[in-house]
C-alpha cells in the first residue's frame, strides 16, 4: 500500500473515528516494517543521554550539566533507530512535553523510563507516565524497562535497596534496572570487568536484547489488536447509525400515514357538514346580485353569503387545526409575500372567501375538490420546517453511515 492510499486510508477513519487519530498514526508507524525503536524517556538530568551513548558504545547524544535535548535526538545504531526524547520537567513552554510524549507513545517499540537513583521515589508526573506506560502495555504489549540510573551517586547499596523498596511501593513488581553510566565508561576505558558489571549496563543490554527480539511479534500482535479495536468499534458505530436511519424512516413513514389519515378524516367530515348545509338551503339568493339601492341594506343576498362563508371559515378552522397539529403552518420562505397575514397554508390552498354555492360544492363535495386538498396540503406538509428538519436527519445519517462503511473499508487495508 503506497503512501498515499495510506494516508487516504487513515484520512477516511479519522473523520469517523477522531478520537483513533493516535492509533492510526501508530498503525501507519507499524507498517512501515522500519527499524525497530528505542525510546528514552524521564526527566532532564537524570542521565538519559548518557545511558543512550553507553548502550550504543559510541557518543551519539550530547551530554551536558544544562538543558542539551530540547527536541526529539535519534541515531540509528546496528539496525536499531533510539531517540532520546526531551525530559519531562521542560520548561514553562510545553513542546518539549508534547515531543517526549510523542516519543514515548507513538514511535517507540521499547521505552527506557529513567529515574535518577538520586531523586528517591517517583515524583507525581513520573508516576503518572509510568502508570499510563504499564497500561499500554497491558493493552499494546509494548514493553517499558525501567532504569534506576546515577545509582553511583548512592552512598552504599543499602541507600539503593531503599530507594527500590520506595519505588516498589508506588509501582508494586515494577522491575529495577540499576545502572551507572560513569562505572560503565570508566570499566570500559580501565578495562575492569568487575566495573562493567557492577555498572548493570551489560545487564541492560542483555535486557534490551531480548526485547528486540521480541519486536516483530510484538508489532504484529499490536497492528492486529488496533486493526481489530477500529473494525470492531466501526462494526458498532455502523450498527447503531443503521439503527438510527431505521428509526427516522419508520418515524417519517409513520409521521406521512398519520398525516394522511387526519387529513383525508378531517376534509371527509367537513365536506359531510357542508354537503348537509348545502342540501338544506331553499332558493339560491347568493347569486342575485345587489343593487345600488342594496348597498347599506341587509338582503338575502347577503345573509346567504356571509351564511356559506361562515361554513366555510368553519370548515377551514377544522382543517387549520389538523394541519397545525402537524407541523404544517407557515407557508416555505420562497413563497412568503410581505403582507405577513396571507402567509398561510391555508389561503395558499383554499383562498381567503367563498361566496357561493357552486364554490363550495366543487370545493368540498366534488371528488376532485377533495384530492386537490388532500394533495395540495401534502405537498405543504413535505415542505414544513419538521419535515424538512426530519430529511436533513435522514441524509446527514445516511452520509455518516456511507463515511462509516468507506472507513470499515480503509482499515481493512491496513491489516491485509
Amino acid at each position: 500500500m503506497s503512501n498515499k492510499i495510506r494516508e487516504q486510508a487513515a484520512h477516511d477513519i479519522a473523520s469517523v473515528l477522531p478520537g483513533r487519530i493516535h492509533d492510526l498514526a501508530r498503525l501507519r508507524i507499524l507498517i512501515d516494517d522500519s527499524e525497530p525503536v528505542v525510546t528514552v524517556v524521564g526527566k532532564y538530568n537524570h542521565g538519559k543521554s548518557s545511558l543512550l551513548n553507553e548502550l550504543l558504545g559510541r557518543d551519539a547524544f550530547a551530554v551536558s550539566d544544562r538543558r542539551e535535548t530540547v527536541r526529539l535526538s535519534d541515531s540509528v545504531h546496528q539496525g536499531v533507530r533510539w531517540l532520546d526524547a526531551p525530559g519531562l520537567d521542560a520548561d514553562v513552554g510545553t513542546q518539549d512535553d508534547r515531543e517526549a510524549l510523542r516519543a514515548a507513545w507513538l514511535n517507540s517499540d521499547i521505552r527506557l523510563f529513567v529515574h535518577a537513583a538520586k531523586e528517591g521515589e517517583l515524583d507525581a508526573k513520573e508516576l503518572k507516565l509510568l502508570t499510563e506506560l504499564d497500561a499500554d502495555r497491558v493493552r499494546t504489549g509494548r514493553r517499558t524497562l525501567f532504569v534506576l540510573s546515577q545509582v553511583d551517586q548512592l552512598a552504599d547499596d543499602a541507600a539503593l535497596r531503599k530507594v527500590g523498596d520506595a519505588i516498589d511501593r508506588q509501582m508494586p513488581g515494577i522491575v529495577l534496572n540499576a545502572v551507572s553510566s560513569v562505572r560503565h565508561r570508566k570499566g570500559l576505558e580501565g578495562g575492569k570487568k568487575l566495573l562493567l558489571e557492577k555498572s548493570g549496563v551489560p545487564a541492560l543490554q542483555a535486557a534490551l536484547h531480548a526485547e528486540l527480539a521480541r519486536v516483530p511479534n510484538a508489532r504484529a500482535h499490536e497492528t492486529a489488536l488496533l486493526v481489530g479495536e477500529i473494525h470492531e468499534e466501526l462494526r458498532l458505530l455502523c450498527a447503531a447509525q443503521q439503527t438510527s436511519l431505521d428509526l427516522l424512516r419508520c418515524t417519517r413513514q409513520q409521521q406521512k400515514r398519520d398525516f394522511d389519515r387526519d387529513l383525508a378524516a378531517v376534509i371527509e367530515k367537513v365536506a359531510g357538514d357542508i354537503d348537509t348545509m348545502l342540501n338544506g338551503l331553499g332558493t339560491d339568493h347568493a347569486i342575485v346580485p345587489d343593487s345600488a339601492k342594496d348597498a347599506y341594506m341587509i338582503t338575502a343576498g347577503k345573509l346567504e353569503r356571509a351564511h356559506i362563508q361562515i361554513a366555510y371559515s368553519r370548515a377551514c378552522i377544522e382543517i387549520d387545526a389538523v394541519l397545525t397539529g402537524h407541523g404544517v403552518v407557515g407557508l416555505p420562505s420562497e413563497q412568503r409575500t410581505a403582507a405577513n397575514s396571507l402567509n398561510s397554508v391555508m389561503i395558499a390552498v383554499m383562498g381567503v372567501s367563498v361566496k357561493f354555492r357552486k364554490d363550495l360544492r366543487r370545493m368540498f363535495c366534488e371528488a376532485s375538490g377533495r384530492e386537490r386538498m388532500q394533495r395540495e396540503f401534502t405537498h405543504y406538509y413535505e415542505l414544513s420546517a419538521d419535515q424538512k428538519a426530519l430529511a436533513a436527519q435522514i441524509a446527514d445519517t445516511e452520509s455518516a453511515i456511507a463515511a462509516s462503511e468507506k472507513a470499515s473499508a480503509a482499515i481493512r487495508m491496513f491489516g491485509a
